[in-house]
């Protein structure tokens, strides 16, 4: 494979963790309290079923990974290497993919479309922000990739991690039943314990006024920290543009070892644990080192998913019960508050430094001189 051109800053995705101990799902986190939560199941009663060990089907995560693919194709149909190109033969895979051949290796060596096209589509280049006034750069660019390697790449890291988090800070389903012939069923948001319907089949006793209520947090964590990672990179790139949705992937990995720091009272084997996630951060970290590839944005993408785990994935402590599911003639006394006073520290100095860092990054960005390289 020919060496990569100069002018794009790729964002290479984060490796993967491979051992399970370094994240709750089916780690250690799920030996601290049962089914990997940190508070007491509700109680149950005639018209309860819990429905023990099922997983909330991650949807956001998939939905995520096919937008990547589609931009890409799209990107790959407008870039049509044999039409704007003199010489069609040196596309490659030409005529066998017809417009969607690849540009010749040594313009773009990851199988992809012209820096021409990806700049078009929405690359990340500073000037076109600050002068142009083209700020919504920050965001189209996590969804562009500069080949199928680069695609790929992300897409597995990102399914590998997205999808365990997504079902991890989701819901779990819960049979209602009572007089009614029909069943309903629930969702158990497992931070509050309290019950929200997604299905209704209707029945003669009625049901009305209930809400349905998604969880959206992954996607939050996944776009924001992506923005993070854009900001930092169009400060500190010059010339070059750049694509990827590592910044946003990064922001997992950030986001993944700040609730084991926010939630460290709630997990088992708490520093083997910690030192798997660390070893996993700094091989990816150390891929920030290789030749063009925008190591910026997987900083920015790592600070900006790590003080959000501090905001979105805060657990409530080991013991906590919900009020409206305590057991008849149960002690209130002694319930547990539902999160300890250094979670509510973190989440408040976590959430002043999240918005005066975009704030203070937007006005450097801003603040560049257009005439500057």
């Amino acid at each position: 494979m020919g060496k990569r051109p100069p002018p794009l800053d790729m964002e290479t995705g984060p490796t993967p963790p491979k051992s399970s101990a370094a994240h709750a799902p089916g780690g250690s986190h799920a030996h601290a309290h049962g089914h990997g939560h940190g508070h007491a199941r509700p109680p149950t009663s005639h018209q309860y079923q819990y429905v023990p060990n099922t997983l909330w089907t991650s949807w956001l995560i998939p939905t995520f990974v096919v937008v990547n693919v589609v931009v890409f194709g799209v990107s790959m149909y407008i870039n049509d290497c044999p039409s704007n190109t003199e010489h069609p033969q040196i596309c490659i895979f030409f005529p066998t993919l017809g417009r969607f051949s690849f540009q010749p290796f040594s313009q773009n060596p990851l199988l992809g479309p012209s820096l021409t096209t990806l700049d078009r589509m929405g690359a990340l280049y500073w000037k076109k922000i600050v002068v142009q006034g083209e700020a919504w750069r920050l965001i189209s660019c996590i969804w562009l990739h500069a080949g199928v390697i680069h695609l790929l790449a992300n897409m597995f890291s990102l399914l590998f991690i997205g999808v365990r988090l997504e079902q991890e800070f989701g819901f779990e389903p819960l049979a209602l039943t009572g007089p009614c012939s029909g069943l309903i069923w629930l969702f158990l948001d497992l931070e509050t314990a309290e019950l929200y319907p997604t299905l209704i089949h209707l029945c003669p006793c009625g049901i009305a006024n209930l809400k349905i209520v998604d969880q959206l947090r992954i996607g939050i964590l996944y776009v924001v920290s992506g923005f993070g990672g854009s900001l930092i990179s169009s400060i500190s790139i010059g010339k070059s543009i750049s694509v990827g949705a590592s910044g946003a992937l990064f922001g997992f990995l950030g986001a993944m070892l700040s609730e084991l720091i926010t939630n460290w009272s709630t997990y088992a084997n708490k520093f083997a644990a910690l030192s798997t996630l660390l070893f996993v951060i700094g091989i990816n970290l150390a891929v920030g080192l290789l030749p063009h590839v925008d190591s910026s944005a997987h900083i920015g993408g790592f600070i900006s998913g790590f003080l959000l785990g501090f905001i979105l994935l805060v657990r409530p402590q080991y013991g906590y019960i919900n009020h409206k599911h305590v057991p008849p003639g149960y002690d209130t006394d002694l319930l547990k508050p539902k999160h300890k006073p250094y979670q509510y520290l973190f989440l408040i100095l976590a959430l002043i430094l999240l918005i005066a860092g975009f704030v203070i990054g937007l006005v450097r960005l801003y603040s560049r001189n257009p005439n500057d390289s």
